[in-house]
């Protein structure tokens, strides 16, 4: 037993060491080496972020925070959108500040102002946050009583903090943060000095919100900016960011004729012929790859009765974002969000015994889903959308075999497309759920223990999974290293409850199967918007819509250019002529501004030959080619999936 008025603090070697009681994170950083406390940012005490400066008063496990970690970047930014807001409020005293957290990125900071920022403003505001860095104001945390806190702000006018601290409840504990003369609502922790937080941040963009998300509320004005490192880490993602304009599936889908939005159908694609075809071939592709793994494909109505989503629990908790139409005979419908319900009725057709399990029923069904008219984004974020969707009905026995199954599906699906960075995360409970704690608890162990036994590497997302169940969710990164959530793994025990599915045992008995929802793309419109932006429009040619046009230098040559194509048809190939009176030059600028992977040249000597001039998308540079080796050529890359 150690004295009363030490604490026992064990640091992530399992090494341990006896401090007073009240030890701050900065003096144990001091005591270990002068050149750690000059490099620490702040401290994990049992796995909680608090500053340097909070007193640490029970035996604790201890971690000192250096700039390099990877928690860091999330208090930088932290701290740079209260360097934000202090900015504001030095050159535009009449403004309220509300709430400012840390983002992907960066961070964001909402502001009440009559007079609307511009982006004028921005290169002011940051000139004055860079003065604040270099003034080295301290970040002081204080604790206030909940009436204290709401008298101050009120007094000052900020009504919008005081409307928050007034909805906690009354006894919880009001932090509050000082830097400089600046005072601010906060949870911390926060670094020791703005000087800590340094220079390598951006103002980028503006964007309107609602006060707390609510549109019957006052509207804010949103100012994002990004935060890093250095300005190392700073350049490279802004390059990153001109990488991604250039890469902006809206405008290559204008520019390669794929699709197009109109505001007659907010949120719905208009696929163009060549973009309608590159959606069936990612769909062919799936439908192949999910028949060669036991799946049966089905279809389900898209309208159903108001009924069936109250007995599903999507009524009560999905309710705000489905689309519902009532009836002359004032029966209420709504368009399906999701296919599970239709997929658990189609379950219970027919007796089920343990022998017809597992039961794989997959659907490209088209679902509808409300997304407010603000947060919709080109093919990335729509209200219309066809998953590349399953259910799996199986016994508690076989969820780690369809696990470990659905993983090895999804790999290589991805590998084929080209994404081979692939990071998982364990999403649990949300706070809005259905179910009991007792069988959360069993879904949560039961696919833990499934991806545990498959030795993949996992992260914990808190507080994320869908309403009914945990799930897995599957993040690839692109090109330009940016990451996107496509697919995903659900373990359900609460909807085939609910719609009363049942299989009989061996034993005879009835049991309730477990439902396993899994999509690899997810919505295949957001995915194909992806795909789009991660291959700059590049679409390999075992998927591309339209893989060669045969360009003749001059009408002369249309006859051979008829032959050309005929002999690619026949061979499988996705083809079509310009027999324009278009110059050479302006037909392969313009079909390469299409990305159309290959180009066959023909002029006099290749007629003469039976010879093609091969060029690829993305070479200055041709080949010429007898036609017919041209042509295998292409069907062994087909065949081949090329190299993505």
């Amino acid at each position: 037993m150690h004295n009363t008025n030490e604490i026992e603090v064990t640091f992530p070697d399992k090494s341990q060491r006896s401090y007073p009681s009240g030890i701050t994170g900065l003096e144990i950083a001091q005591g270990i080496s002068p050149g750690l406390a000059k490099k620490a940012m702040f401290v994990l005490v049992n796995d909680q972020q608090w500053d340097l400066t909070r007193a640490i008063e029970e035996d604790a496990k201890v971690e000192i925070i250096t700039r390099d970690h990877k928690l860091a970047l999330e208090i930088i930014r932290h701290d740079t959108a209260h360097i934000l807001a202090e900015a504001v409020k030095e050159l535009y005293p009449e403004t309220q500040v509300t709430i400012g957290p840390a983002i992907e990125n960066g961070f964001y900071y909402d502001f009440y102002r009559e007079k609307p920022f511009t982006p004028e403003d921005f290169p002011i505001i940051e000139k004055r946050m860079a003065e604040i860095v270099d003034r080295d104001e301290n970040l002081t945390r204080h604790v206030w009583s909940h009436d204290k806190a709401i008298d101050y702000f009120e007094s000052i006018g900020e009504t919008f903090k005081a409307e928050l601290i007034r909805d906690l409840p009354g006894s919880e504990e009001i932090s509050i943060y000082q830097q400089g003369d600046f005072i601010d609502l906060c949870r911390g922790p926060h670094l020791p000095s703005t000087k800590k937080v340094g220079k390598s941040f951006k103002l980028m963009k503006l964007a309107g919100a609602y006060w707390r998300g609510d549109s019957t509320k006052p509207q804010l004005q949103r100012i994002y900016g990004t935060a890093w490192r250095d300005d190392k880490e700073l350049k490279n993602h802004l390059k990153c960011l001109e990488e991604a304009e250039k890469r902006d599936h809206r405008k290559l889908g204008q520019q390669m004729d794929l699709f197009h939005f109109q505001e007659e159908a907010p949120g719905s694609v208009f696929w163009h012929p060549r973009g309608w075809s590159l959606y069936l071939n990612f769909q062919k592709f799936i439908r192949e790859k999910i028949s060669k793994n036991g799946y049966s494909e089905i279809n389900t109505p898209q309208l159903l009765d108001r009924k069936l989503w109250e007995k599903s629990g999507h009524w009560e908790k999905y309710h705000e974002n489905m689309f519902v139409t009532q009836t002359e005979d004032e029966r209420v419908f709504a368009l399906k969000p999701m296919n599970c319900p239709c997929h658990v009725e189609m379950f219970k057709k027919g007796i089920k015994s343990y022998r017809d399990l597992p039961l794989r029923l997959a659907e490209f069904g088209c679902c509808h889903r409300y997304e407010p008219s603000g947060a919709l984004h080109g093919l990335m974020r729509v209200r219309a959308m066809v998953q590349d969707d399953a259910h799996i009905f199986c016994t508690p026995e076989q969820i780690k075999s369809e696990t470990a199954r659905f993983c090895t599906l999804l790999f290589d699906v991805y590998k084929d497309l080209g994404f081979h960075d692939v990071k998982i995360k364990f999403a649990d409970r949300p706070e809005k759920r259905a179910g009991s704690d007792a069988t959360w608890d069993q879904a949560e162990q039961a696919l833990k223990g499934a991806i545990d036994s498959l030795d993949l590497d996992y992260d914990l997302n808190e507080a994320d999974g869908a309403f009914y169940g945990p799930k897995l969710e599957f993040y690839i990164r692109d090109a330009i290293g940016r990451s996107w959530q496509c697919g995903t793994l659900q373990l359900d025990f609460v909807l085939p409850e609910r719609l009363g599915a049942k299989y009989i045992d061996q034993n005879g008995d009835q049991k309730i199967p477990v439902m396993l929802h899994r999509a690899i793309l997810g919505s295949l419109e957001r995915f194909i918007g992806v795909f789009l932006e991660h291959n700059a429009g590049h679409i390999p040619l075992w998927l591309s819509p339209l893989q060669v046009v045969v360009a003749p230098i001059t009408k002369n040559l249309n006859n051979y250019a008829q032959i050309v194509v005929e002999k690619l048809r026949k061979s499988g190939i996705e083809c079509d002529h310009d027999l324009s009176n278009e110059k050479i030059n302006y037909k392969i600028r313009e079909h390469s501004n299409k990305k159309i992977p290959y180009i066959f040249v023909l002029g006099p000597r290749e007629e003469k030959n039976k010879q093609v001039s091969v060029r690829k998308l993305g070479q200055q540079s041709s080949e010429t080619l007898d036609l017919d080796l041209a042509i295998d050529k292409l069907v062994d890359e087909i065949k081949t999936k090329g190299k993505i």
